[in-house]
């Protein structure tokens, strides 16, 4: 069987995809239909995380943001499920690339989040993207090192500095996962 081309499928970009209705993200000008509304799990870890991050954060020059448009181009628009944006005055979307990313894993998504958008938020320079997995309670952490995420190390109870972000900030995983642990 011959391979598709690209040149058979529609190309997307901002225009259209702020146009639809429900949750979409863009990549190459390819549409992905955001999953289902996530599990009561998933959500309440993305807003645990968050919420740690405001009652952390004392910086007046970044903003943590969820779930909220990041254009990388006019056919690239991404959706991370937390981000940590310095310095970004566009009101519209994120125009700056994220200092720091979470996604929270769903079975939905984990491929996309461990491939597709590892590569782009590792081309963009996101400095750390976390992947957070709510079924095993452990978040793997990567750093951006010239051009290539390194894995920092799996945690679970622990607590993280990231002192070299713009405005450091320590995040204990420990207080995210300790309400989900039996």
């Amino acid at each position: 069987m011959p391979a598709l081309k690209r040149e058979f499928f529609p190309h997307y970009n901002y225009e259209d995809y702020f146009s639809w209705e429900g949750d979409w993200e863009l990549i190459d000008g390819v549409p992905f239909a955001m999953a289902p509304s996530p599990v009561k799990n998933h959500q309440m870890i993305v807003g645990y995380i968050f919420s740690h991050l405001v009652d952390k954060f004392t910086c007046e020059d970044c903003d943590i943001l969820i779930d909220s448009d990041w254009k990388l181009s006019s056919s690239t628009i991404l959706k991370p499920d937390v981000a940590l944006v310095c310095d970004d005055k566009n009101e519209k979307y994120i125009a700056k690339t994220p200092e720091l990313i979470f996604e929270v894993i769903s079975p939905s998504t984990a491929k996309k989040d461990e491939t597709l958008k590892f590569s782009l938020y590792e081309q963009e320079g996101v400095r750390y993207y976390v992947l957070v997995y709510p079924e095993e309670l452990i978040a793997k952490v990567y750093k951006n090192r010239d051009g290539k995420f390194q894995k920092v190390g799996d945690y679970d109870t622990q607590t993280l500095s990231f002192e070299d972000l713009k405005c450091a900030l320590d995040f204990d995983f420990g207080t995210i996962f300790k309400r989900f642990r039996k």
